[in-house]
């Protein structure tokens, strides 16, 4: 009998969805592409002087002891992708930081990752987020190619939540 093991996550398989608090939007965005969940852990490293005597004979004073501690937590800023869309979401909320109104425009949200049946299958909640960059690809009038937005976002706080 084998045991159950977890469902393992391909890109193919699913969509993302961004929510933002606040939204008037029931959706803020279904994204094709994304990338910058990373969290980062400084290390501090501390050395300290101990009383405890060393060497060949003994007889000397002072090691050095290094430790390695945890500092502060650092985020990436997380770049969405999509194909462009009449929706002025994105854009308003960039334009909303641009002309000073930044302290009211900061957004917690989350990011969804659905599968092809619409199941919730993984979820990241980020804190006090707001748009650094708005990007829409070049134009080419003989080009086949789907116009694409980008975003980047800027997140204070990025944690992973179990899904129901």
């Amino acid at each position: 009998m084998m045991a159950d093991f977890p469902e393992i996550l391909t890109n193919s398989r699913f969509y993302l969805e961004l929510k933002l608090a606040g939204s008037q939007e029931p959706i803020d965005g279904y994204f094709m592409e994304c990338q910058g969940f990373k969290t980062t852990q400084e290390v501090i490293e501390i050395s300290e002087v101990t009383p405890q005597t060393w060497g060949k004979a003994g007889n000397a004073n002072g090691r050095i002891v290094r430790t390695k501690i945890p500092g502060n937590i650092t985020y990436s800023n997380i770049i969405l992708r999509r194909g462009l869309t009449i929706s002025m979401t994105m854009w308003n909320w960039l334009t909303a930081i641009q002309e000073g109104n930044w302290s009211e425009q900061r957004r917690d949200g989350s990011l969804v990752l659905y599968n092809q049946a619409a199941e919730e299958k993984f979820r990241l909640e980020f804190k006090n987020a707001w748009p650094s960059s708005y990007i829409i690809s070049d134009v080419k009038a003989d080009g086949s190619e789907h116009e694409i937005e980008e975003i980047e976002v800027v997140v204070e706080e990025l944690k992973r939540v179990k899904v129901s």
